[in-house]
């Protein structure tokens, strides 16, 4: 892997150039190289991953960014196997620590049983979302049934509607704060929707055990695409963001400030706000450009606190706590084990925690955390944050998906996978099934290569 393109000519030539060395582009590059097929992935970070991104807290390797493993992401689950990357179970014994409408209390299982009516009100509202999710197009929900009537609300406005109460409302909140770094009131039904149902539910989604938090990657979620960007040498070059994009009838060529490469076809895995950063000639269509505008990302912040050991365990706590008040909105025992050190990881407001200083920010965490946890967590031994949002993430800064407005969906969504002449689109945002997880940005690597490999006429290969 490349630092930095050292050629004695600015001009390269391969059959494919990937832009994006996160999950999806680095697997259609090995599926490619494995075809016979010559690339070169270019990436504009200074590093692999995309939104998977460690860090390090008393000395445990931590997720920044991407997180979790479900069992049923077999190909996400498949490539760490193959990278000699290992899964750790993510902990949840013990009682969860609700704190809502001003009063701390305790809980076990997925929902808080707050009283007999909320927990019916919560089934309620539910049953209907799965009712809904059931006539979605999950590969292309603007075709779905009643799409323009669901894209015109958002999913905050179809809960009003609903009469959800306000516990339930609280409780939704928290799930599209962690899905899509918004409220409900900021996120198109039809998105919400069609992210819920490529999540496998609702439940699925909010599960530990047998959901998408039952596991974590124990050398974290970017040291798998470290070590498949080692595999493919120098053909991931990264600290090149990618200018221009220009193609004929013979071609493409990717300008970086560095060098051109000319190439048979382009894949582009970057989020779709962020293609606006390309100059494209020819241009793109106006649908295509639309989609820069109005498909952008959220905003998201997660911060980790260690401590000697992880105190709350021996209390009979599982780490785990969901607030509808202040900084933290949910937290998670990522502790190695029981002997310490204990951490724990919030996931944090940005519009309540970003604007600060570092110092404030620490504080604002650690004092809600004692709110949680009692006065032990106003001692931790370490603390590190990221805010995905700030100008510190150049490329695609913001949430995990896309923040998708009321009537972007139905304008713009065929967009997110329709070819731009020689030019095609992969990353998490283009899959159907299990789009925005890490499991379906490989998947759409993997398709995409499929799809290149057709074009290119390729049926059979060896690693090049």
């Amino acid at each position: 892997m490349s630092k930095s393109l050292e050629h004695d000519s600015k001009v390269a030539e391969v059959d494919v150039v990937i832009v994006g060395a996160g999950f999806a582009g680095l697997t259609a590059a090995e599926q490619l190289v494995n075809l016979g097929v010559s690339v070169r992935v270019v990436e504009g970070r200074d590093r692999v991953g995309g939104r998977s991104f460690s860090g390090e807290v008393a000395g445990v390797k931590v997720d920044l960014g991407a997180t979790w493993v479900a069992q049923r992401h077999t190909a996400i689950r498949d490539l760490a196997s193959r990278m000699g990357c290992t899964t750790t179970r993510q902990f949840d014994e013990g009682d969860n620590v609700l704190w809502m409408a001003g009063e701390r209390s305790t809980y076990q299982g997925t929902l808080p049983e707050i009283s007999p009516e909320a927990v019916e009100d919560m089934v309620r509202i539910q049953t209907m979302v799965e009712e809904l999710i059931a006539t979605i197009d999950v590969d292309a929900a603007w075709r779905s049934p009643g799409a323009d009537q669901l894209d015109a609300m958002s999913f905050g406005e179809w809960l009003d509607n609903k009469h959800a109460l306000p516990s339930t409302r609280a409780l939704m909140t928290i799930l599209s704060k962690v899905q899509w770094g918004c409220s409900p009131g900021d996120a198109s039904l039809l998105h919400a929707l069609r992210y819920i149902r490529a999540a496998g539910g609702i439940s699925h989604m909010l599960d530990v055990e047998g959901g998408a938090q039952e596991e974590r990657i124990t050398e974290t979620t970017q040291e798998i695409t470290t070590r498949l960007a080692e595999r493919l040498g120098d053909r991931v070059v990264v600290g090149t963001p990618v200018r221009r994009i220009t193609q004929d009838d013979h071609g493409v060529t990717v300008r970086t400030d560095s060098e051109s490469i000319n190439a048979q076809y382009a894949i582009v895995t970057t989020a779709p706000e962020h293609r606006a950063n390309i100059e494209f000639e020819p241009a793109l269509p106006n649908k295509a450009e639309g989609l820069t505008k109005t498909w952008r990302l959220g905003t998201l912040s997660k911060a980790f606190v260690a401590y000697e050991k992880p105190f709350w365990r021996s209390s009979g706590l599982s780490g785990e706590a969901l607030t509808d008040t202040g900084v933290v909105f949910i937290t998670f025992d990522v502790s190695p084990d029981d002997s310490g050190p204990g951490v724990l990881m919030a996931f944090c407001d940005p519009r309540v925690f970003d604007g600060f200083n570092s110092e404030d920010r620490r504080r604002r965490v650690i004092r809600q955390l004692v709110e949680l946890y009692g006065p032990q967590a106003g001692t931790p031994i370490d603390y590190v944050e990221h805010c995905w949002g700030t100008e510190s993430e150049p490329f695609a800064p913001g949430g995990p998906n896309p923040a998708l407005p009321p009537h972007a969906a139905v304008t713009y969504g065929s967009a997110l996978t329709e070819p731009h002449g020689r030019v095609h689109w992969a990353g998490v945002e283009t899959a159907g099934e299990w789009a925005g997880t890490m499991n379906g940005a490989v998947l759409t690597g993997q398709r995409t290569a499929e799809r290149i490999a057709k074009l290119l006429g390729v049926e059979h290969g060896v690693l090049a």
